[in-house]
């Protein structure tokens, strides 16, 4: 059962990191950058890089650029944090 677990949760991530994937050139374009770090619990965990990580307007980059991305195209994704 675990085993199961991990591959639907490897198929999430792999979703998600292709989402990422295509966002990311809007944010290399403005000096920043994007990485993606865990799925767990419905919850995507990012880092954000160069600019991004100390530009002012991050959270709603995150919220309202990145966050609806992806839970948009992929249901299992409830919520979008920053790690730092």
């Amino acid at each position: 059962m675990e085993k199961d677990k991990k591959d639907y949760s490897s198929e999430i991530e792999q979703k998600i990191i292709e989402v990422i994937d295509k966002l990311r050139p809007f944010l290399i374009s403005d000096g920043g950058n994007i990485e993606f770090v865990k799925f767990e619990d419905g919850i995507a965990y990012v880092k954000m890089l160069g600019h991004c990580a100390n530009c002012p307007m991050i959270d709603m980059t995150l919220k309202e650029g990145i966050e609806i991305a992806i839970t948009s195209e992929i249901p299992e994704v409830i919520e979008v944090r920053n790690v730092e």
